[in-house]
């Protein structure tokens, strides 16, 4: 799927790319996009895909509230305002430039972000021992961050992430769950009802995080992310999972579709984030049949149909 990556091998060379081709149309970049990726067209007027329709929905649907949602730390106010300020994890500090951190002040292990990067490594730095953090490195990057370009088109398209806001720089505490790991719970949500999720574990292991496709009632089903390693073995369901799929349809309420993020940290679940446009609508399923089944879920806005 990403025969592109041995082309261009740099992640940089990429996205300075995609921003020289801003001035490219959406839909266009989009259908391009989506060729290259996953070697088939759109179908823009009649979409039954997944893939397909959240092509549609980031192209046509604008909802001022998904910027808000889509900055990390933004997002925060926004999961307060929703009534649930004690699913948040503690934040040191806010930045717009990397000048502003007191490195100093921070604790031994934390967690940088990009307020308006991508879930990928490029976006997030883990640091578990602030010792051996590279501070070259570290600054490095950070300032990367918030020089990125805050207007123009870039990656897939993703509008709220370059509607005018400046990318800033999160810290926050270093979430531990012990050798094993972080487990991700990341719920589809349309209309307000969490119908599918993924759960991503083993996040240090080779090859990547292994990931499994369960419907809401935790049944693992026999779908697989392809490009990513599958869940193998039985996966106990959190005792507190009802607890969880409240806090999903609270969060997703005002949305057509949401992917909600979430950790349950021994009881306690802790927000991770909220993503509009999973995988950037360039996701592969094996079999390929899932993504018709989260296309049915997925009832675009009456505003946006038929866009074609």
């Amino acid at each position: 799927m990403d025969f592109y990556k041995k082309i261009f091998r740099s992640y940089r060379f990429r996205q300075a790319l995609l921003r020289w081709l801003g001035f490219v149309p959406d839909r266009l970049m989009t259908s391009l996009q989506y060729y290259v990726k996953l070697r088939r067209r759109i179908d823009w007027k009649n979409p039954r895909r997944y893939t397909e329709k959240i092509q549609v929905y980031k192209t046509y649907y604008r909802d001022p509230l998904m910027v808000v949602g889509s900055d990390k730390a933004d997002a925060r106010d926004f999961v307060a305002a929703r009534g649930l300020s004690e699913i948040l994890n503690e934040v040191y500090g806010v930045y717009d430039s990397y000048d502003e951190i007191d490195f100093g002040a921070l604790p031994e292990r934390f967690v940088a972000k990009d307020t308006l990067g991508d879930g990928a490594g490029h976006a997030v730095i883990l640091c578990a021992d602030k010792e051996k953090l590279d501070r070259a490195d570290f600054e490095k990057r950070l300032r990367a961050w918030t020089a990125t370009p805050h207007r123009r088109p870039f990656g897939g398209r993703e509008w709220p992430y370059y509607s005018g806001k400046r990318h800033r720089i999160l810290i926050e505490k270093f979430l531990d769950a012990g050798p094993e790991g972080l487990t991700d719970y990341k719920f589809f949500c349309f209309d307000g009802e969490p119908k599918y999720l993924y759960v991503m574990t083993d996040r240090a292991g080779d090859g990547g995080p292994r990931l499994g496709i369960f419907d809401a009632g935790f049944t693992k089903l026999p779908y697989a992310r392809r490009g990513r390693r599958d869940l193998e073995g039985p996966v106990a369901k959190p005792e507190n999972y009802g607890a969880m799929l409240d806090t999903a349809r609270r969060l997703s309420a005002p949305f057509p579709h949401v992917r909600v993020d979430l950790y349950n940290l021994a009881g306690r679940v802790v927000f991770g984030e909220l993503t509009f446009f999973s995988g950037t609508g360039y996701t592969a399923f094996d079999p390929d049949s899932f993504d018709f089944v989260l296309g049915e879920a997925f009832r675009l806005p009456e505003s946006i149909r038929r866009r074609g």
